[in-house]
């Protein structure tokens, strides 16, 4: 094994984890934590920032990114839509509807491992030639789509949990005000 193979093989061990994770918390009760979803939000903007450099080269490119990250924001209303809200003296929940991420994760999934099939050959001609093996991989306006409907979806749901959570806070707090016992004359 080369050293190209020693990278690919961690690669695809760290992106197996991520999906491991990703799929893992797309079922089931959640705590709301304001400080990861606006990490989350940071990270998922510099991606599309990139993204978005990335299609600057190809009107085609640029389109499509553009078409997703908005087709993902629309589906990220309706995942909020359906998205279960439990405040708890633990702090607030939420239980995401899992058909609208797994399907997301799924499309994703299954047009990288066709693209990856597809591509090999090519990716090793082209590393060869440019020295960029994943030159290929961003050349396909539905490859770029199926990325931004991915980004814009967490981007916007991670937002619009955010502006959710703090408006159950902010009424959880005001009933607790009003409860104050009265005072004594």
């Amino acid at each position: 094994m080369n050293s190209n193979s020693y990278v690919l093989a961690v690669f695809v061990a760290l992106f197996a984890f991520a999906l491991f994770r990703r799929f893992r918390s797309l079922f089931g009760r959640q705590p709301l934590q304001p400080s990861r979803l606006k990490t989350r939000i940071v990270v998922l903007s510099l991606v599309a920032v990139l993204l978005a450099m990335r299609g600057l080269h190809s009107a085609n490119l640029a389109a499509s990114g553009l078409i997703g990250l908005v087709a993902g924001a629309a589906l990220a209303y309706v995942g909020l839509r359906l998205t279960r809200f439990e405040t708890m003296p633990a702090g607030i929940f939420y239980t995401p509807n899992g058909y609208i991420g797994a399907v997301l994760s799924a499309l994703l999934l299954s047009r990288i491992a066709y693209r990856m099939q597809v591509l090999y050959p090519v990716m090793q001609a082209a590393q060869t030639d440019t020295g960029d093996p994943f030159a290929g991989f961003q050349r396909s306006p539905l490859t770029v789509a199926l990325f931004g409907i991915v980004i814009g979806y967490y981007l916007a749901y991670g937002i619009g949990l955010l502006i959710r959570g703090a408006a159950l806070g902010a009424t959880a707090a005001q009933p607790a005000e009003r409860a104050s016992p009265p005072s004594a004359p």
